[in-house]
């Protein structure tokens, strides 16, 4: 095996972008960590954005938003569900954040 470039021996793999869907060359695409570390690399597999997709995205602060949709049931429920528990869930937030002033 050549190690020079062994974190690059996915070159030609294609990825699915999770915003978009649309398939691109590993190469065009730009990784994707849901907690935040993309460079802690031990045990890990990578979602991937489209570059387009990436250039889209709100790169604000995501404390918390993995605990919230899985909270709300992410993958797991209905749409309509997943948006009732979200939006409740997100409005008690809000709650919060406002009575603390």
């Amino acid at each position: 095996m050549d190690f020079r470039n062994a974190w690059h021996r996915d070159g030609d793999e294609e990825v699915c972008c999770i915003a978009c869907g649309e398939t691109v060359a590993r190469s065009d695409a730009r990784e994707y960590d849901k907690h935040g570390d993309r460079w802690n690399r031990d045990d890990k597999s990578f979602e991937y954005l489209c570059k387009p997709c990436y250039r889209e995205y709100c790169h604000f602060d995501r404390t918390g938003l993995e605990d919230r949709l899985e909270a709300a049931g992410a993958g797991t429920v209905s749409r309509d569900t997943f948006l009732r528990r979200y939006h409740n869930i997100a409005a008690e937030a809000e709650q919060t954040r406002t009575d603390g002033r």
